[in-house]
């Protein structure tokens, strides 16, 4: 029987990478295109060369492609030959920070790329499983008019409404997004438009913290990642605002590939999710602090600086109920402990080697 074919944009970076593992492991083709933007954008800490070297070793079938999602042209030959019967878009420039100095790059990157790829699938077939990583930051600042509350060392929502988190329904409309947000609103809204007016089968995935062991942190992106690294390296970690008690729901990469595969495996049209580790994996700044402490031995050292980011979170986790509800053979399967665990340890390794 025919082998399979999937294409994974950002290949190389966290989501991207797991992807192509989980895929490998079911004996289908894999197509990787990345061209380590990541270090581009955030200098050598965001480098993923190493990422990229570990796939072309170990995987028994995976291809990669140098290629720039921004280059339409190459987009439309590549995706016109291979034909994939899968295609899971994960590049993106991923800073809301830095997308306020280099605008055109997170654009071009964000939404351009991610049209040029909507289109060259449509043009190919409109039957393709099309997923596209969105995130949370597509509904800006909105989440911090809920109604909150202060405990010891956390934020926590004081509406009942949002008891389970946030949801898919909540508007992404009147509020600061980031240019980053901004970009990734457009890109999200295109996604969603190719599902519905060419009925094709897209997912918009609204990401909260996705992370795991291979995780490239960096101070502006990859928070428990770049959390655990300065602890281990005994670095100084800036709180930027809300007293360190701003929470985020933390999700394991493997648990993201395995919901993109039950996805894939049954479609739908033009869908969205909002994808994080939801309530029980969620922890303010404070509270990673001390599990990482209790993990690795070792005291975070740490600066406050009382000024958030401009449009950032205050409180954020995602409600899980509708992916459960489509996709019931889904569920969390490593929780926040073990999460850091695991970068703690990955972090530890990568010490060695230097």
């Amino acid at each position: 029987m025919k082998r399979k074919k999937i294409l994974v944009t950002g290949s190389s970076g966290l989501i991207g990478s797991e992807i192509c593992e989980h895929f490998d492991k079911n004996d289908w083709e894999i197509h990787g295109i990345d061209n380590n933007q990541r270090a581009m954008f955030f200098g050598a800490s965001g480098d993923t060369r190493w990422r990229q070297k570990q796939l072309e070793e170990n995987l028994n079938n995976f291809m990669h492609h140098e290629l720039d999602i921004r280059k339409r042209s190459d987009i439309l030959e590549l995706i016109s030959f291979l034909q994939p019967d899968a295609i899971v878009h994960a590049a993106a420039q991923p800073s809301h920070d830095r997308a306020a100095s280099a605008p055109f790059d997170d654009f071009d990157t964000n939404a351009m790329g991610t049209l040029n790829l909507l289109e060259a699938t449509r043009r190919l077939s409109a039957n393709i499983p099309f997923v596209h990583f969105s995130t949370n930051k597509v509904y800006g600042d909105a989440p911090n008019r809920i109604k909150l509350k202060e405990l010891e060392n956390r934020w926590e929502y004081d509406d009942e409404t949002y008891r389970n988190g946030i949801n898919e329904n909540f508007s992404i409309d009147q509020s600061t997004h980031s240019l980053f947000g901004a970009s990734k609103i457009a890109a999200d809204i295109m996604v969603q438009e190719y599902g519905r007016y060419f009925n094709m089968p897209t997912v918009c995935l609204r990401g909260g913290c996705l992370t795991g062991p291979n995780h490239s942190g960096v101070e502006l992106h990859g928070f428990l990642s770049y959390l655990v690294k300065c602890n281990i390296e005994r670095r100084k970690y800036t709180i930027f605002g809300y007293k360190g008690k701003q929470v985020r729901d933390n999700i394991h990469s493997f648990d993201v590939a395995c919901f993109v595969a039950e996805f894939i495996k049954a479609p739908r049209i033009a869908e969205v999710y909002n994808l994080g580790g939801g309530k029980e994996n969620s922890c303010s700044i404070l509270e990673a602090f001390q599990i990482v402490e209790s993990i690795s031995g070792i005291e975070m050292i740490y600066q406050y600086e009382d000024k958030n980011r401009r449009g950032d979170h205050i409180c954020y986790y995602s409600d899980l109920a509708k992916m459960k509800s489509h996709y019931s053979n889904w569920e969390i399967t490593r929780s926040l402990n073990e999460i850091v665990k695991e970068i703690v340890e990955s972090w530890n390794r990568k010490s060695l080697i230097k």
